[in-house]
């Protein structure tokens, strides 16, 4: 068994520093009141002693754990294996190293999972939650309020429970769809799709409402439900196909179910964008630029959504509130902000 030399104490760092244990106590929490001077010394004694603060110790003084909760309402193979989470969590995680918190991921694969996330958040271990890809049904909004940790959702809520203050960031999904398919009118196609995500989802419902506003003539047989997920692009373009044959152009919800629809044009036979032009939603770089031909997308800042989220929330927690309410909000009212999104061109429309 190998010795280990024991760890310095807030005492040694106080001797090194030639201050007081109270002293190296408020610099190292972060507490107000003592001179650069002095805080300068006890920061190179702590630099060169290797000390570091306890954790229970600290979060007893300043009443925050520098932990927040990330909550998808995925199960974790979805989760690991859509690009679009891994933008997002990779947003997140920037934002919370930068301010020295830690974050804690919490999946919900079935109900029972529910009821965990829900003890674990009212059990105190985080200081807030950053909680997205809520589906309309979902108990998660009525488990955090009841848990009382300030909230940022991703998204819009889509969910009236009476409460006040509800924070979110979201893109603006339904001008990005209206661009989308404007841009494939534009091209003078006619007879245009669009394969959704699942609807219980708002981005998915308000990227389909976008697509009814540019066009309201559309008959029903030229949508076709999607999941975001390249197999329901592919069920959902088989079946567009074999209901609408003439159609020559699909606005697909995300990049993924563009990129199953594009397999299943390719084994129709049909060229792209020759005899059918295909838009997604999302410009994720790893699939956008690697479908065959490259695809032509509505691009949102997913990174910059899950940054944001964080900053709103951590912002938030130093003001003693969840967030700051957006200029104009009603009490009570949702407070959100809506990033823009932009066309990308390539070369499948």
């Amino acid at each position: 068994m190998t010795d280990t030399a024991p760890r310095p104490t807030l005492e040694a760092v106080a001797e090194r520093a030639g201050v007081s244990r109270a002293t190296v106590s408020r610099v190292v929490n972060g507490a107000h009141g003592v001179r650069d001077a002095l805080a300068d010394r006890v920061r190179r004694a702590v630099e060169e002693l290797g000390y570091v603060p306890n954790q229970a110790a600290r979060s007893l003084v300043t009443r925050r754990h520098d932990a927040v909760a990330v909550v998808a309402a995925e199960p974790e193979t979805r989760v690991f294996a859509d690009p679009y989470f891994a933008q997002q969590l990779r947003g997140i995680s920037k934002e919370l190293t930068a301010h020295d918190n830690q974050l804690v991921l919490l999946l919900t694969e079935g109900r029972e999972d529910h009821a965990r996330v829900g003890r674990y958040l009212a059990g105190g271990h985080v200081d807030g939650a950053l909680v997205f890809s809520l589906h309309l049904d979902d108990p998660l909004p009525g488990l955090v309020r009841g848990a009382g940790v300030p909230t940022v959702f991703g998204g819009r809520p889509g969910w009236d429970d009476g409460r006040d203050g509800v924070v979110y960031v979201d893109s603006d999904n339904r001008g990005g769809a209206r661009a989308a398919v404007r841009h494939l009118a534009g091209l003078g196609r006619t007879r245009i799709a669009h394969i959704t995500g699942p609807l219980d989802q708002t981005s998915a419902a308000d990227r389909l409402a976008g697509f009814r506003d540019v066009r309201a003539d559309a008959d029903a047989g030229l949508v076709a439900r999607g999941d975001f997920t390249s197999g329901g692009g592919e069920r959902a373009m088989r079946e567009l196909l074999d209901r609408s044959p003439d159609l020559d152009a699909v606005f697909a919800a995300n990049d993924l179910t563009a990129a199953g629809a594009l397999r299943v044009l390719r084994e129709r036979g049909r060229r792209v964008p020759d005899d059918v032009a295909v838009v997604g939603f999302d410009d994720m770089l790893p699939v956008a630029e690697e479908t065959d031909p490259p695809l032509t997308t509505v691009r949102q800042d997913i990174e910059g959504m899950g940054r944001l989220m964080a900053r709103l929330l951590l912002r938030g927690l130093d003001r003693g509130t969840a967030a700051e309410p957006t200029d104009g909000a009603s009490a009570g009212a949702p407070s959100g902000v809506i990033l823009p999104t932009t066309l990308v061109r390539r070369a499948s429309a």
